[in-house]
């Protein structure tokens, strides 16, 4: 059913069809639209979860992990400073295998500090052992995070959905929302298997002190667990496409364009958009990243064999380094591409990203340097 309405509420929709359990979280801008409403639809009596107050962003990622260990499907949201809040946690709940879905309302970090949107919070935590998905639009973000529980309970690990800070949440857009019985057939409840969640019945233990002797080991063996969580994403993302007819890419990248293209840009959440917008006067291919953690390496290397220019487009950046994802497009090239990838750093803190800014992208990658970029709007 199409409803034109604000991306936060939208998830915040989304969020009460998928039932989790409980829900907690703290308020932080732009994220707080989004607990606003999973907190009124418990006081309206519209929701069955328990809504926990939490005294800051560290507790409530601490009383999720306690529910989900609990055997109970549960979630969060925040954003910026209370995302990296969360820090310690986040990488307890990934090493837990504890299958929480989390919304990052995409915010900058301080300091000098800003609300504005860019994907700096976020890409901080790239190594915690989430599951990070972007969204474009406020329909994506609808989609994703029905699709996010249904990847973070088959594979175990936790899912991040990341939405652009006011560009998306606080954007009112035409969306179709799918109704409880269809979120229902594609998601059914959460029944954890006997052994994976705190049972008196059946003890377990969950997190105990390691020694050297087996906890490389053990880190190996999550790590190729979360590679392998590629299979289960795109085969997810075939299965939301078949039974909602929306497709947006194989789960972990997205092409627009012939693939013939001399130039490709590459970028996530709602830049490619505008991506989109200025590719209607000038030539060149997108590659939109869907799934920025695991990397999806072999599906960017098929995607960007042809071209020979590549402008990674960022709204981050790794101090003393470039963009975050020029670094990961640089590790994965590593001579198997012929294009010469170059990366341009834009939006951060909100600066405003116009057709102007990528029009000038378009013509700085063909230069023979490959310095990072910094690109302003005139």
């Amino acid at each position: 059913m199409k409803n034109i309405i604000e991306g936060s509420r939208a998830v915040a929709l989304t969020i009460k069809m998928c039932k989790p359990g409980v829900v907690s979280a703290y308020p932080i801008t732009p994220q707080t639209h989004i607990v606003e409403d999973l907190a009124r639809f418990k006081a309206d009596g519209e929701a069955d979860y328990q809504y926990l107050i939490a005294e800051s962003e560290f507790a409530a990622a601490s009383i999720v992990l306690g529910s989900s260990l609990g055997g109970v499907r549960s979630y969060t949201a925040s954003s910026s400073q209370g995302l990296l809040l969360m820090t310690e946690v986040l990488f307890s709940i990934a090493g837990l295998r504890a299958p929480i879905v989390l919304t990052c309302a995409n915010r900058a970090i301080s300091s000098p500090i800003n609300i504005w949107n860019d994907q700096q919070d976020a890409l901080t935590m790239r190594d915690s052992g989430w599951i990070m998905l972007y969204c474009e639009d406020n329909q994506e973000a609808i989609d994703l995070h029905i699709q996010a529980y249904k990847i973070a309970e088959a594979v175990k690990f936790p899912v991040m959905v990341n939405m652009d800070g006011f560009i998306l949440t606080h954007t009112y857009e035409p969306v179709d929302l799918p109704g409880q019985k269809e979120v229902d057939a594609f998601l059914p409840a959460y029944k954890p298997k006997r052994g994976f969640y705190l049972d008196s019945k059946n003890p377990a233990s969950f997190g105990p002190f390691v020694t050297p002797t087996t906890y490389m080991e053990q880190r190996q063996e999550m790590f190729g667990d979360f590679i392998g969580s590629k299979t289960v994403i795109k085969k997810v993302a075939a299965e939301f496409a078949k039974k909602f007819g929306r497709k947006q890419g194989d789960g972990l990248v997205e092409y627009i364009g012939s693939g013939n293209e001399d130039v490709v840009l590459v970028a996530m959440g709602s830049i490619v958009g505008t991506l989109r917008e200025s590719k209607k006067g000038v030539n060149f291919g997108i590659l939109k990243i869907k799934t920025f953690r695991p990397f999806p390496d072999e599906e960017v290397l098929k995607k960007l064999s042809k071209a020979k220019y590549i402008a990674v487009v960022d709204k981050s950046i790794s101090m003393g380094a470039e963009g975050i994802l020029a670094m990961e497009l640089k590790r994965v090239s590593c001579g198997r591409l012929k294009g010469r990838i170059k990366s341009f750093v834009v939006g951060l803190g909100g600066k405003d990203i116009t057709i102007g800014v990528i029009e000038k992208i378009v013509k700085e990658v063909k230069k023979s340097d490959d310095k990072i970029a910094w690109v302003y709007p005139e």
